[in-house]
């Protein structure tokens, strides 16, 4: 191709990409808060479909573009999903900014884990990492002379420790087994009911990191009326009401991510604190743009097309207070009779 139409292809290009930009951003405005530097958390978790993935091309600038928008917009993120090849992963850290880095597991072996790793991308000028990370495992059990484990998940979740403000925290992300497409997959549940059983378990420790723990990430939850799901709450872990039952994958018909808390710091405020799910394909990647993408193909075909440049996830977010100062002064105050 000559030289010249290479330089129209990427204008036009880069046109496309700063008009998605300016109907993204006041969208964007309008949903999310603003970000505070001392006062507030905004925590944010997304499944972005095999990131790092080739199919139909992989990423290209401009879905990158429009991914590091809307993680720009938050403090936290915990990303699913995220591929053996980091080389999108590193990409989009160049746009987000130097301010921001990322913690990623190691690739979890087996057919079952998918190559898939697991992320958090975080803004240094909000964020401290604690120094603690790593992969939650069930613990060994011993049959005769052979050491070993009747249960493995299928992709090992990933546990990191920060601190925010006053905020002190650990938090763990997972993306539980698929397998068939139902309600309580039995190998799904188990997964579940262990994450949940391994964080109870760490947090009634008298070694553990923080007196708070989060639980986020790709449940795959089909309803919540689902024991999948049910499993969080029997173990005391709390959702905010601003994501209870929330539609989080694309087609809106599904609450598959979910984010939870077992943390006393913020217990009093999780009921209420704003939280929602982001529907960016009414911005890019719109319904009406299938014939600028993809003419030759249909509606179907295209849908399909735009989860691998986007994702078949949408993200979920809560923001929370962290400036417990006043608090503290309070308990300081008193007076003891």
């Amino acid at each position: 191709m000559p030289f010249y139409k290479n330089l129209n292809n990427a204008r036009a290009a880069d046109r496309q990409t700063a008009e998605g930009l300016l109907r993204l951003k006041p969208a964007l405005d309008a949903a999310i808060p603003a970000k505070a530097v001392d006062l507030t958390l905004l925590l944010a978790s997304w499944n972005i479909r095999e990131f790092g993935g080739t199919k139909y091309g992989g990423r290209d600038k401009e879905p990158l573009f429009y991914i590091a928008e809307i993680l720009s917009r938050f403090d936290l993120i915990a990303v699913q999903e995220v591929r053996d090849n980091l080389d999108a992963l590193d990409e989009l850290m160049g746009i987000l900014g130097s301010w921001w880095k990322y913690l990623v597991s190691d690739v979890t072996i087996g057919q079952q884990g998918n190559r898939e790793r697991h992320a958090y991308i975080y803004d240094t000028r909000k964020l401290s990492f604690g120094g603690l990370a790593g992969e939650l495992v069930p613990p060994m059990t011993k049959t005769g002379e052979t050491l070993g484990s009747d249960f493995a998940f299928s992709r090992t979740p990933y546990l990191a420790g920060f601190r925010a403000g006053w905020f002190k925290f650990t938090i763990c992300t997972q993306h539980l087994y698929y397998g068939e497409a139902k309600a309580d997959e039995p190998q799904r549940l188990k997964e579940a009911e262990m994450l949940v059983k391994l964080l109870k378990g760490r947090m009634a420790s008298k070694d553990r990191w923080a007196n708070n723990s989060i639980l986020l990430g790709d449940f795959n939850v089909f309803s919540t009326d689902d024991q999948t799901f049910m499993a969080l709450e029997k173990g005391n872990f709390v959702i905010p009401k601003g994501l209870r039952g929330k539609y989080t994958n694309a087609k809106l018909d599904k609450p598959f991510d979910q984010m939870a808390f077992l943390a006393p710091d913020v217990e009093r405020q999780i009921h209420e604190v704003r939280a929602g799910v982001f529907p960016f394909f009414q911005h890019v990647y719109r319904d009406s743009d299938h014939t600028r993408y993809l003419p030759d193909e249909t509606l179907k075909e295209y849908k399909d097309w735009r989860t691998y440049k986007m994702s078949d996830h949408l993200p979920i977010w809560v923001e929370l207070g962290v400036d417990f100062g006043k608090e503290y002064l309070e308990r300081k105050a008193i007076v003891p009779v």
